[in-house]
Formats: structure tokens, sequence, C-alpha cells
């Protein structure tokens, strides 16, 4: 019963490399940005074209007063998949983004808040059947998450090793054996487990690897 529960679960939860990208700024920083279109793409192959396997209606779009004068824009919208033949009741997803907000050269109206907190909506909808669930899983803490004891006997990387053939090397041959058994590979875990370094580290270290793969025509 558990396999059948999780099928779906199990055929959305990984998230192809070039599909994502490290966050190196912000309040995001050090955790993964996923492209929205991969998410569409995968709710079309899991059940069919948009309105005949799957749709979204919206409940409610409105904006709220933040600080600093800032204003941000929410909508709600209630998710539906036909998944063996079968309706499903409304998923829900909230998702915001920036209508008016404070940039250094001033403030900035975005013409695209809607757009962008409606993919962010479609985003969490995705999150609750188990889409990219391997990256969630790997990014998000709660307040019951305990950090785990750290080796002190790390390796130390310098910024001449970032992008080394050496580390590239043994990164992917690290995730050529986690997919071999059929387990989670994360490059943020491997490395911090590893060697003692900054998440901007990690971020240049991730992105060096995606063109280390591109270069060498790796899958």
């Amino acid at each position: 019963m558990d396999d059948y529960n999780l099928e779906l679960y199990d055929r959305i939860r990984d998230v192809p490399e070039n599909a994502t990208k490290p966050i190196a700024a912000g309040r995001l920083k050090g955790k993964t940005d996923i492209n929205p279109m991969w998410r569409i793409k995968t709710l079309t192959e899991q059940f069919g074209p948009c309105g005949f396997g799957w749709r979204y209606e919206i409940i409610k779009m409105w904006n709220e007063q933040g600080a600093n004068g800032e204003i941000a824009s929410f909508v709600h919208i209630n998710l539906f998949v036909k998944y063996k033949g079968e309706w499903s009741e409304g998923i829900q997803g909230i998702g915001g983004a920036s209508f008016v907000s404070n940039e250094k050269n001033g403030a900035y109206t975005s013409d695209e808040c809607y757009k962008m907190a409606l993919t962010d909506a479609i985003s969490v909808s995705c999150k609750a059947l188990g889409m990219a669930a391997d990256v969630y899983w790997d990014n998000d803490s709660t307040k019951y998450t305990k950090s785990s004891p750290i080796d002190d006997n790390r390796k130390s990387l310098n910024a001449s090793n970032l992008g080394s053939e050496a580390l590239m090397e043994w990164i992917y041959k690290s995730e050529v054996f986690a997919k071999k058994n059929k387990q989670r590979f994360s490059i943020m875990n491997l490395v911090e487990k590893n060697y003692k370094c900054t998440n901007e580290d990690i971020n240049i270290i991730s992105e060096n690897y995606y063109q280390y793969k591109v270069n060498k025509n790796l899958q």
C-alpha cells in the first residue's frame, strides 16, 4: 500500500540539474531556484495538457501593505489534476510576489507581480503532490530541525579549488554512485559533509559543476 501511495510522489520528486539554479543572494541565498516551466512540463507529462489533464482556478487575488511602503501581491488557487481517470479535489496553493519594492535606485513597481504570484502558488500546490520533493527536503528546515555535529577534520577549500578538475570529478563520481544506488543526491550536503566552506562557496561549486557536466557532455 505504501508503494502505491508513493507512486506519483516518487515519479516527480527528482528535479533535473538543468532545471535548478543556486540562489546566490538575498534572503534565500544558499537555497535552490527551480525553473517554473519544469513544473508545467512535469504536470503535462504526468496528467496531460493543461485544461484536459490538469487545471487551476484562481480563488482570490489581493495586495497587502508591507514595511516601509512596500506592497506585496498574493494569489490563492486550487490546482486540480486528473489521476488514473479521476479528478482530484482542489489542491490549495498561495503564492506571493512584490508589487512595490524599495530598491537601490528607489521604489519599483512591478507589472508582473500577479503572474509571479500565480507561478508561486502553482509551485506550492505541486509541492503537496511531492513535486521537487528532493530539493525541498534538502533546503527546508523547521524549528524541530537539529543541526548534526560536523566533523572538525573536514578539509578546507580555497577560492582557486572551487572549480578544480579533481573536485568536479569527485562530485560526479558521488552523483553516479548515488543514482546507481537510488539514493538522494545533493551537492550542498556532499560538500558540507566533507569540506569547510561557505554557502557562497557551495553556490560557486554548483555553478562550476553544472558547466563541467556541460563541457564533458555528461548526463
